[in-house]
């Protein structure tokens, strides 16, 4: 066993274990630190187990030495799970009540962790408990609850009785009747639930938290007590039952309650909960006078941060319908702030996200309301609209008499509209964000309620599916160029196709195919970029360099972050703010992919930052574990990448045309800007072939290795097909053209997927095959000077 300290002589000793070197090094260090200390990565985990509550002593007044080798037990128990003999577990109680003691505080769940992993008898802890918990309520406000119930449980009734009397006093019903439950529980549930205990409601804990509460019956059965109990609470205040004070319909402690409720909830999808949606959003977020102010802001958020854990598409409806209703002038703002991390997390909760509502829509996917004399016409095809009709007849505008006489129809169908629209938006970002998952779906499933849904059918029809048809075979099939869907057994599987899948030879088939019929892909599927590890990643091992070095304008960065589902915190010029890794979890949660970035500087108004490595994690029993590149799945290493990759593409000051600076990052620009093209770009000159030909400058046009060439009457030029800058022959003068808000590229030409810089390189390619009739005095002074 190994003991909290070395004996006497132990320094002159013969050699030791890795685990005593440790101990050594964390209890009686060698004071001039030249021996180092052994990497925690060659102790068992029950040898970590002490050495973790051997390093819980540790703190900033002990010699260097021992706080280097406290932060790396920390370290290692952070990436793996310790466990603790009997002993340990009492000497990490005996911890705690000296911590409690000497800074008045002390983490609870460190001991129930010890508790939960003890690899023997659990020793008698109700002396040490007592302590504690005659600490914590001592205190004017209680820290972690729910540890509390537990270690009160380990003290004994009497102590159980007073934790529950003062967890449950002056913090409103609702939570009162959770006290309770959790007071009820056996020590073993009550430990794991514990986990739940966050330290403001801004932050939630891993998912498999909610796993373990969303499989205990006792508070499942709260949930809905608790989430009803809010619902009449505030049905309520608007009918005048409670008297309404903005922002007091909860108290502090409910909002985090029912937050960690409804998160439970939403895991288990319950079916009771959109009926309790329309009675709580619309309860919190209006008051019952014209006011603007609303019954709880706070229980609003924070029903808005448990949908970014575990959305559904008809809370995330819910929301947005509460988003157009609410008074408060900056409550909608922060609601779109918000909303973009639900979009995005629902985007990968594909069990539930591709649940679409039951409508009154016909086959052809159209819906018809009279209007007096007129009706009204929804349909749906890439997005929702709205027309009205006479006599069969459509109408440019609402017709007067139904403005008069039909307002509130006239509203209903608008909102409709609104709602479908941002529906078929959570479709498409679901079944994108599939990929990672590798999802499939029962062939009978897909066929009714995707493939044949009014309101999926179109966009699911210009989609690539795969259908297995025997076992490891897989059939495509893209349902808008066939009259039928083909015969298949009803529980077959049907995922999306995915290039990284195919052969060379099937992507371009499907590339020429798309573009032959003019079908416009709802994402990216056929022309989509694909990323391999490199032989560079395979020697690095667990980083990858590829996107690394990069200069690029922050702000833009951080934004798209957002717009992307990633997570970072803002940088700039203050303590903390030089340096961050954006992250963002990938297949429905078991992977996480961290892209390390540093802010630079201020350029003007603008600000810039360096891109560096690309790591990846995997969750292992609820921890975040980094893997080699090898280990990744590369359905979800090329996604990762792809996201990347558009990172720089966008934000690269390498695609800023009017770029002055000099010195090194001028030599960057130009670097890059004419540099080899990444996969991005890649895909751009694959679309390019297929789309010159069709082109009214077709004769002028060829693709030539990096750059598109455009001969003019007045000069060729060169359009790199990364960047979109230009290049002028024959001595490759550069030739900036900042592009106007909208592009003049000619509308009628067909791109297959939505590319801002592939419209803007056909944009220019029309400016430059027609340099004579060019206008901008700006350009035009450039091309005179190149003569």
């Amino acid at each position: 066993m190994l003991n909290d300290a070395p004996a006497a002589g132990d320094r002159e000793r013969g050699p030791t274990s890795p685990a005593e070197d440790l101990m050594r090094a964390l209890t009686d260090p060698d004071p001039t630190g030249e021996h180092g200390h052994p990497d925690p990565a060659q102790v068992t985990d029950e040898e970590l187990g002490s050495l973790f509550v051997a390093a819980c002593r540790v703190d900033t007044s002990a010699p260097l030495p021992s706080r280097a080798a406290a932060a790396a037990v920390r370290a290692a128990a952070g990436e793996r799970q310790p466990r603790y003999t009997p002993a340990a577990c009492r000497r990490m109680f005996d911890v705690l009540v000296e911590e409690c003691e000497e800074h008045g505080w002390a983490d609870l769940t460190l001991g129930l962790d010890a508790l939960r992993h003890c690899t023997g008898p659990v020793p008698d802890l109700s002396d040490p408990a007592r302590a504690l918990v005659g600490a914590w309520l001592a205190k004017d406000v209680v820290r972690q609850p729910y540890a509390l119930l537990a270690v009160a449980t380990l003290a004994g009734d009497k102590t159980l009785t007073a934790a529950v009397e003062r967890l449950s006093r002056g913090v409103g019903p609702i939570v009162a009747d959770e006290t309770a439950v959790l007071a009820a529980l056996p020590l073993a549930e009550q430990t794991a639930l514990s986990e739940m205990d966050r330290e403001h409601r801004f932050v939630s804990p891993l998912a498999h938290t909610w796993n373990r509460s969303a499989e205990n019956p006792a508070y499942v059965a709260f949930t809905r007590r608790a989430l009803e109990a809010a619902a009449d609470r505030t049905d309520a205040i608007r009918a005048g039952e409670i008297p309404y004070r903005a922002d007091k319909a909860f108290t502090d402690r409910e909002v985090t309650t029912l937050g960690q409720a409804l998160r439970v909830a939403l895991l288990r999808d319950e079916p009771w909960l959109p009926a309790l949606f329309d009675r709580l959003l619309p309860g919190t977020a209006l008051a019952p006078t014209p006011a603007k102010t609303l019954p709880s802001q706070a229980l609003l958020y924070e029903v808005v941060r448990a949908a970014q854990d575990f959305p559904t598409p008809e809370l995330v409806t819910a929301i947005r319908t509460v988003r157009r209703t609410v008074r408060h002038a900056g409550v909608p703002k922060q609601l779109d702030k918000m909303l973009r991390k639900v979009d995005a997390a629902l985007a990968e909760r594909t069990d539930v996200a591709l649940r679409l509502p039951r409508t009154d829509f016909d086959d052809a996917g159209a819906l018809r309301r009279p209007a007096g004399d007129y009706e009204a016409v929804v349909t749906v095809t890439d997005t929702a609209t709205l027309t009205w009709e006479k006599d069969g007849r459509p109408l440019r505008t609402v017709p007067a008499p139904v403005r008069r006489d039909h307002a509130a129809l006239v509203k209903e169908l608008r909102d409709l509209v609104k709602r479908l629209n941002a529906q078929l938006a959570t479709l498409t970002r679901a079944l994108e964000g599939g990929f990672t998952v590798d999802t499939a779906h029962p062939y009978a499933w897909w066929r009714t309620e995707l493939a044949g849904h009014p309101l999926a059918r179109t966009l699911v029809g210009r989609l690539i599916w795969e259908i297995e048809t025997t076992q490891g075979e897989w059939q495509p099939l893209l349902p808008e160029t066939t009259e039928s869907l083909p015969e298949a057994p009803a529980d077959a599987a049907v995922r999306l196709w995915h290039p990284l899948r195919s052969t060379p030879d099937a992507v371009r088939a499907w590339r020429d195919l798309l573009t032959e019929r003019r079908i416009r892909q709802p994402f990216k599927q056929a022309f989509r970029e694909t990323y391999r590890l490199t032989p560079a990643e395979e020697q690095t091992g667990v980083y990858s360099n590829r996107f690394a070095g990069h200069l690029v304008h922050y702000r833009k960065l951080f934004a798209l972050f957002r717009a992307r589902g990633w997570r970072s915190r803002l940088l700039g010029p203050w303590d903390g703010g030089d340096g961050d890794e954006a992250d963002r979890t990938l297949a429905a949660g078991e992977w996480r992919v961290r892209f390390h970035h540093t802010w630079t500087e201020y350029r003007g108004e603008d600000e810039l930052a360096t891109t560096d490595q690309v790591r990846f994690d995997r969750r292992l029993e609820g921890t975040w574990r980094e893997t080699p590149l090898a280990d990744v799945p590369p359905l979800v290493f090329s996604e990762a990448m792809r996201d990347v990759d558009l990172f720089v593409g966008v934000t690269s000051i390498a695609t800023d045309p009017d770029w002055t600076d000099g010195g090194a990052r001028r030599a960057y620009w130009e670097r890059t800007a004419f540099g080899e093209l990444p996969e991005t770009a890649l895909a751009r000159r694959d679309a390019l072939e297929r789309l010159l030909p069709r082109l009214k400058i077709a004769d002028r046009c060829t693709l030539d290795g990096r750059f598109l060439r455009v001969r003019g009457d007045l000069h060729t030029y060169k359009i790199h097909l990364f960047s979109a800058n230009v290049l002028m022959d024959p001595d490759d003068r550069y030739l900036c053209i900042v592009p106007a808000r909208r592009a003049p590229a000619d509308r009628t030409v067909f791109l297959p997927f939505d590319d801002e810089r592939l419209a803007l390189i056909l944009s220019k390619a029309f400016l430059l095959a027609a340099d004579t009739e060019i206008t901008d005095e700006t350009i035009l002074r450039q091309l005179e000077r190149g003569a």
